[in-house]
């Protein structure tokens, strides 16, 4: 009989160290899913700010290939709206340019050779940018005879 007790009083003690650890279990894996849902809206976080900077970005266009003192003499802007009405004369008639800054960086200097600083727009609208770019891939740029590229600027400096 006593050792009966004994079996039943460590059969009962087994039974809820069993649903202690069962209980434990369920909290640590509630504990997890909490975790790894923190970190899915971190990396969420992460990948929208990321969306934000490169859409601020994403408007600029860079102008290769300009003669030094061209910009200053006529403005930047006024200096893109000739490309695109020499260039693009449909397209300048299709789209309302605006033009919100402009400035000029230079990744390199080449003591050797002096080379003309890009020309950086941040353009108004993100659309007129993809019809510009599009239509310059299409055809060979030129200002005043003189061969110029267009490209998108992604350089976090100019933004």
């Amino acid at each position: 009989m006593r050792l009966e007790n004994n079996v039943e009083s460590i059969k009962s003690k087994a039974y809820v160290m069993e649903d202690r650890i069962s209980k434990l279990e369920d909290r640590n894996i509630e504990v997890l899913q909490v975790e790894e849902e923190r970190e899915l809206r971190f990396l969420k976080s992460e990948e929208i700010l990321q969306e934000i900077s490169a859409s601020i970005r994403k408007s600029n266009i860079r102008i290769i290939g300009i003669r030094e003192g061209e910009e200053m003499e006529k403005g930047a802007e006024c200096l893109f709206k000739g490309i695109i009405a020499e260039n693009f004369p449909n397209l300048g008639k299709e789209l309302d340019l605006q033009v919100n800054e402009t400035n000029g960086t230079l990744n390199f200097i080449n003591a050797k050779r002096p080379s003309p600083w890009p020309i950086i727009l941040k353009m108004a609208k993100v659309n007129d940018k993809g019809k510009i770019l599009r239509a310059a891939k299409q055809k060979k740029i030129t200002y005043k005879g003189t061969s110029i590229r267009l490209s998108v600027d992604f350089l976090a400096e100019t933004s």
